[in-house]
């Protein structure tokens, strides 16, 4: 029996389809567990219990990868604040900057702000993570606050571009390592 060639064009595989979303969903679980510099072809295709040629064919580049799994999850960074704030923000600054000098979480966060400016879908997955992020902080200050570590209310956008800033600058332009008395540096200022 012949099949309608018009149908099977604009109906995708049902394999193609399951594989990708695997793939995605392998990609999230890693990203959400291990953080940026987990999402790997080989890590993703291990988790996603498919071959890592088929990773590749969905996406040839891990940067691309790493983007629309970033697009798909929670932000992983700044959950959870505890007392004292200091420790945990210094913890926090630290684990964002290790994973800025991962390459494919570099070029992501690279690809994810200079498409953004064009792209309004991801201008608006942007938006989202950055009021999340300032969400994030502003719950750590209001901890903090009343633990009696600062001695009042933070502009949480100020302190997201004051904390975040120089680790963009180091671990994605300059391609640094961030080195801890920036860090120690980052949160005093942000405590004082």
């Amino acid at each position: 029996m012949r099949q309608d060639v018009s149908q099977s064009r604009s109906d995708p595989d049902p394999r193609f389809v399951r594989s990708q979303v695997a793939i995605r969903e392998a990609a999230a679980a890693l990203l959400s567990r291990e953080g940026p510099g987990a999402v790997t072809h080989q890590r993703v295709a291990a988790e996603a219990q498919v071959a890592r040629a088929t990773v590749y064919r969905h996406w040839p580049r891990v940067e691309q990868l790493l983007l629309d799994a970033v697009l798909a999850t929670e932000l992983p960074f700044f959950r959870d604040p505890t007392s004292p704030v200091r420790d945990w923000l210094r913890t926090s600054l630290r684990a964002l900057a290790d994973d800025l000098t991962e390459p494919a979480v570099r070029a992501t966060t690279l690809t994810l702000m200079q498409r953004s400016q064009w792209d309004e879908d991801l201008a608006g997955h942007r938006d989202g993570f950055l009021a999340e992020l300032e969400q994030r902080l502003d719950a750590a200050f209001t901890l903090a606050a009343d633990a009696g570590e600062i001695s009042g209310p933070r502009d949480p956008r100020a302190a997201a571009a004051a904390l975040i800033g120089p680790l963009i600058y180091l671990a994605v332009l300059r391609t640094a390592p961030v080195p801890e008395s920036l860090i120690d540096d980052l949160v005093d200022q942000a405590l004082r």
